[in-house]
């Protein structure tokens, strides 16, 4: 049996609470800037639970010894914000994985073609096999930004079964591709929009991600 895509999205009220703000066309880029670390955050914080490897370990209480678990340091642990907008939500995923390598990957989508290039690629040559990713990417509406991304991940190695999505936003055609091409993949995202329109954008979405984080 093929396998089936799966889409987690949390019912979070602070996943909830910081979209909205995100949403909001008023709200000032300090305050937006806040709401998507904070989402990167809490979807990072779902998407680790049963993810990461973990090893039992026997410690020294300051009463008596006991037994305990920790995540295992061995299994390599990765971060691929997608620029710029994956950014904004990187902070927010670092806090609770801070010794995760960062690997950066820069999109940018024809306007006219929706079509995604890629002009700065930072990732290691080869991934082991083991390896957890975690690919930060805001928004996802068509789905060429990151078909591309998982298409360079897979061919430097990555397990796709191994990779989660960490998502602000998407929208049907994107999780169509991806359920086409990589169904083992896991996303992670605080909503799904219903609309793309003809120019690309997610409806009602939050605008345009990157200009909104950064002020431009």
């Amino acid at each position: 049996m093929a396998p089936q895509l799966r889409i987690y999205v949390p019912p979070h009220p602070l996943i909830r609470h910081w979209l909205t703000i995100a949403r909001e066309k008023h709200t000032p880029v300090p305050l937006f800037r806040t709401a998507m670390s904070e989402m990167g955050k809490w979807l990072t914080y779902e998407a680790i639970r049963e993810f990461l490897p973990i090893q039992e370990v026997n410690i020294e209480t300051p009463i008596t010894t006991a037994s305990g678990l920790l995540i295992d340091g061995s299994v390599p642990i990765a971060f691929v914000p997608i620029l710029r907008a994956g950014l904004s939500m990187l902070e927010g995923c670092q806090t609770l994985l801070p010794s995760a390598t960062v690997y950066h990957l820069g999109l940018v989508r024809n306007e006219e073609t929706l079509e995604a290039s890629c002009y700065l690629n930072r990732l290691t040559q080869r991934f082991a096999p083991e390896t957890r990713i975690f690919i930060v990417e805001p928004m996802m509406a068509t789905g060429g930004s990151i078909i591309s991304t998982l298409k360079i991940l897979t061919e430097r190695g990555a397990d796709p079964s191994l990779i989660r999505i960490i998502n602000a936003l998407c929208a049907p055609p994107a999780l169509q591709l991806i359920g086409q091409q990589f169904p083992e993949v896991q996303i992670y995202s605080g909503c799904i929009d219903e609309v793309v329109n003809e120019k690309g954008w997610i409806v009602p979405g939050l605008g345009d991600a990157g200009d909104r984080a950064f002020g431009t």
